[in-house]
Formats: C-alpha cells, sequence, structure tokens
C-alpha cells in the first residue's frame, strides 16, 4: 500500500515566470516553497493542495 502526504499552500508572490506559494500548517513543513511555473495553470489560485504518493 502506498503512502500518502498531503500539504497545502497559500499563494505567497509571483515572479516573472513562476507563482510561489508557501506551506501553511500546524504541523513542521513537509515542503516548505513551491514553484509552479505559470504556464502550467490557467489562472492564479489563492490555495493550492499537494499529495504526494510513494
Amino acid at each position: 500500500m502506498a503512502e500518502k502526504l498531503e500539504a497545502k499552500f497559500v499563494f505567497e508572490r509571483e515572479t516573472k515566470n513562476t507563482y510561489r506559494f508557501q506551506e501553511v500548517g500546524e504541523t513542521d513543513p513537509i515542503i516548505g516553497t513551491l514553484y509552479i511555473q505559470k504556464d502550467a495553470l490557467d489562472e492564479k489560485p489563492d490555495k493550492i493542495k499537494v499529495t504526494v504518493e510513494f
């Protein structure tokens, strides 16, 4: 059975080609800061959730 980690992020700032998100939550960060290329998204989300399965 695969293990799964989930992390929630809020929009922090915009760079030339990316959106930068900061992890939020009550526990220690799993990822910390996450950059997503602007071309990968139709519009800038205010918050996102990332699931890591291994």
